[in-house]
């Protein structure tokens, strides 16, 4: 029995979980409901949840097979550790402190990536972010100019420390960069002293003040062939150098940290952008710095895919990054071959909280496929990737359109006359129809749709 939170089902609906959301709201009484309609603050319009929950009810069904013998399982091994469940805090300014990985993980995150400590002194510049909004106010893209930890390396390690001791079930990741060699290998031998599971390096910052550090050194394999081995030689736990996506292919720069030992790969980090947004210079100056958020996502999946269908790498395991915000995010990055997740951009635009749809959605996911667990689909859709001379290029597909759902606007109409073939017409009833002898099944028509009243066909030869 849940009590009733219409603000959580609500967040359900955001983040892909809809099928979850009714029964966060199917106990409230039209009273409940309507008080909660008038106490939600919303910047642009109001939020009809009267009318969420006449839908969510409509369309409650229990479609998920219960003829398992037990509960879907998220947990999984990462380089020899158990994780409770795939999803992790990215090294960031989300996990600078004690309180900030606690209350993390109380809430149910599997485990963190430690911001970056590092020898150096850090002193961030102010402003330090900036976004690309999408038209409702939500971030398409989120731009950084953020080092490492300003930390002294003391407390971090004490931080470290604590963490393992009060959290023995999760997995803590000290996440370290060195300047010098010598600084590498002392780092690394004081995380595994505060008894963290595993240590990251990172090769991938793409901001450092400093050269010879973050994303100069994974552009250059031989330093990543020599700084993997030096700390892998110089502590026990497993070692994962995380990668920059800012090269034109990461797989000689993996396979450069495989050679040298390194137990796991990590990927993506930020990827160098230029953004100039009002208010987001420095004393009227900008510099190139790293860009996440939902717009990277295609672009971490590339190089997943790179890494996971090398050959030489098909005995290392990947921690995925990059645009994750919810279950059907990282649902891609596993199936491409990822045993972890971890997120940064997602929390920092919505908070811990969404930890709880990311495990639920996974769950119902799972149980919906009679899955039991989550190894079971990693790395599952590989197989289906092929070179483009290798793609089906005799047949197509038509779009249909379900005029019980078109509104009439004429979106695809524009768009095809303007962007495709012309294939539609739209005439003074406002019902587009598809002309098949000029159609291509390009599909354009299907994505610019506002209300999804456009389908796929079958799959037919081409004339």
């Amino acid at each position: 029995m849940h009590a009733s939170d219409p603000a959580r089902a609500i967040r359900a609906i955001k983040f892909d979980n809809a099928s979850n959301a009714w029964k966060w709201i199917k106990d409230a009484s039209e009273e409940e409901l309507l008080a909660a309609e008038k106490a939600c603050i919303h910047y642009d319009r109001p939020i009809r949840i009267r009318d969420i929950a006449q839908i969510l009810k409509q369309q409650q069904t229990n479609k998920f097979s219960d003829n398992l013998h037990q509960e879907p399982s998220l947990e999984i091994d990462f380089c020899g550790l158990r994780c409770e469940n795939p999803f992790f805090l990215a090294s960031s300014a989300i996990c600078t402190n004690y309180e900030m990985v606690a209350s993390a993980l109380e809430a149910g995150w599997g485990g963190v990536f430690f911001k970056t400590i590092c020898m150096e002194d850090i002193e961030e510049v102010s402003p330090r972010f900036d976004t690309v909004k999408n038209p409702d106010g939500s971030f398409a893209g989120f731009r950084n100019m953020e080092q490492l930890s300003e930390n002294p390396v003391s407390v971090d390690l004490d931080t470290l420390r604590r963490l393992k001791e009060n959290y023995p079930t999760k997995i803590i990741v000290a996440s370290i960069m060195g300047h010098t060699e010598q600084e590498w290998i002392d780092l690394g031998k004081m995380a595994e002293a505060a008894g963290v599971d595993a240590i990251e390096l990172n090769f991938s910052c793409p901001q450092m003040k400093i050269a010879g550090m973050g994303s100069d050194v994974g552009q250059n394999a031989e330093m990543v062939t020599f700084l993997t081995a030096y700390v892998k030689n110089a502590v026990k736990i497993p070692v994962i150098p995380k990668m920059t996506p800012n090269v034109a292919s990461m797989n000689k720069f993996a396979m450069a940290a495989k050679f040298a030992g390194a137990d796991g790969i990590s990927a993506i980090n930020t990827i160098k952008s230029i953004t100039m947004g009002q208010g987001v210079a420095i004393s009227g100056q900008y510099i190139v710095s790293g860009y996440s958020g939902k717009a990277v996502k295609p672009i971490a999946l590339r190089f997943i895919h790179e890494i996971c269908t090398n050959p030489l790498m098909h005995n290392i395991q990947v921690s995925g990054i990059g645009g994750i915000y919810t279950w059907k995010d990282a649902l891609e990055f596993i199936q491409l071959g990822c045993h972890n997740v971890q997120v940064c951009t997602a929390v920092m635009e919505y908070g811990y909280r969404i930890i709880d749809d990311l495990t639920e959605g996974m769950k119902t996911y799972m149980k919906n496929r009679g899955i039991t667990h989550l190894q079971e689909i990693v790395g599952e859709q590989l197989n289906n990737f092929v070179r483009a001379s290798d793609l089906d290029r005799t047949t197509k597909v038509f779009p249909t359109i379900d005029y019980n759902v078109c509104i009439g606007c004429g979106r695809c109409y524009i768009s095809c006359r303007d962007g495709g073939h012309q294939a539609i017409s739209f005439e003074s009833d406002r019902k587009p129809k598809i002309i098949g002898k000029k159609c291509v099944g390009c599909h354009l028509c299907r994505m610019v749709c506002p209300t999804n009243a456009i389908g796929l066909a079958k799959r037919i030869a081409k004339n």
